[in-house]
């Protein structure tokens, strides 16, 4: 018997974020832990005409790939992955991890090697996606493995991710609709602003996002959602930034970073834990010095965090900038294999100044 929040998830998924429709050529993904996920979300994209397949995740054969492969194999884009990326009209992809460290032991430089060989699939996905010719999405299976990271049980961790998604709202997609309408408000100011200025503990940095634009996020392309997003302009990031949380990236952990910006690229990088694989990932290409979006987390449901940044990085309070590449339908033009998340609680003497006008202070808005 299916849990109900599964098939309530499922029906979020597939009527609102990814808008299946009839014929649609659909791929999911996941790990086996997943399969109730994935058997209904297969099941109501059936009903609805399309066209779906599946990708299932064996837990081990990324990190045996990493340590017997060649520079060759490393180097090596699959055709058939870049086949599959410019026919898809849709794509889900869910996290359900076995060990969310499983990478820990691999040779970062490997990690890089193969991150940048795959840096044409990431480019013909983002334009794709910029031309609305790609629908996507990323949401996350409970799994024990995740609510070990977050400290819960299992039992507690599916709580809070099924109430993340208000799955159990009379609702649920005229409740992310709502959500879409509420951010639209702090979207259309930060349109009309060309300069942010972000202060907080070890943090004094500015980008200029003039001519960007703004793009508010209520269930899309990632699920749940909470966020309002750009891509700054690529030279213009300067000063520097602490962040306040463990990032994981490629199944490492990474914890304390600080990064120094002049003409838009990183020029300095530090962490406490972690930090090879940080100036590793660094070194992929130009591209991952430089940050490819800025955003505003905007969901004060998600409190807690959980080391997972499809939530951490929603949490009302909260920026996150991500180094590597941008979005292009942001007017974005950088360019890289690497999009990496990081983030920056500003719910305790965080100030944001837009055009040196205070518009943001102690995680909220300023009279919105």
């Amino acid at each position: 018997m299916t849990d109900t929040r599964i098939e309530k998830l499922a029906h979020i998924l597939i009527r609102h974020s990814l808008r299946i429709k009839k014929n649609d050529l659909f791929v999911i993904s996941g790990s086996h832990l997943a399969t109730p996920l994935i058997r209904e979300v297969y099941r109501q994209a059936v009903v609805a005409g399309a066209h779906p397949y599946t990708h299932i995740g064996i837990d081990g054969l990324a990190e045996m790939y990493y340590k017997y492969s060649s520079n060759t194999q490393l180097k090596y884009m699959s055709p058939i992955d870049k086949f599959e990326i410019e026919h898809i009209d849709a794509r889900l992809s869910i996290i359900s991890p076995e060990n969310t460290r499983n990478l820990t032991g691999v040779d970062p430089k490997k990690q890089a090697i193969s991150s940048a060989a795959h840096r044409r699939i990431m480019e013909i996905f983002l334009n794709r996606a910029a031309k609305k010719e790609l629908r996507w999405c990323v949401t996350q299976y409970p799994t024990q493995a995740s609510a070990q990271d977050a400290e819960m049980s299992l039992q507690e961790y599916e709580t809070f991710v099924f109430n993340a998604a208000h799955v159990d709202a009379k609702d649920p997609i005229a409740y992310w609709k709502s959500v879409g309408k509420q951010q639209e408000k702090i979207k259309q100011l930060l349109e009309t602003k060309k300069k942010i200025h972000v202060l907080a503990t070890d943090t004094d940095l500015t980008v200029s996002v003039a001519g960007r634009k703004w793009f508010n996020c209520y269930g899309r392309e990632n699920f749940p959602d909470g966020e309002v997003f750009t891509g700054p302009v690529e030279n213009s990031a300067e000063g520097f930034i602490r962040y306040t949380f463990p990032i994981s990236y490629g199944g490492r952990e990474v914890d304390d970073v600080q990064l120094w910006f002049k003409n838009g690229a990183v020029v300095k990088a530090a962490a406490s834990k972690g930090e090879k694989f940080l100036q590793s990932m660094l070194a992929t290409d130009p591209g991952a010095r430089r940050l490819g979006e800025f955003a505003f987390g905007t969901n004060y449901g998600v409190k807690k965090y959980t080391k997972n940044t499809l939530f951490d990085e929603k949490i009302g309070g909260t920026i996150h900038l991500a180094v590597g590449s941008g979005y292009p339908e942001t007017g974005s033009k950088n360019k890289s294999s690497l999009h990496w998340d990081m983030m920056c609680d500003l719910r305790r003497k965080g100030e944001v100044y837009a055009d040196d006008e205070q518009i943001y202070r102690n995680g909220r808005f300023i009279d919105l």
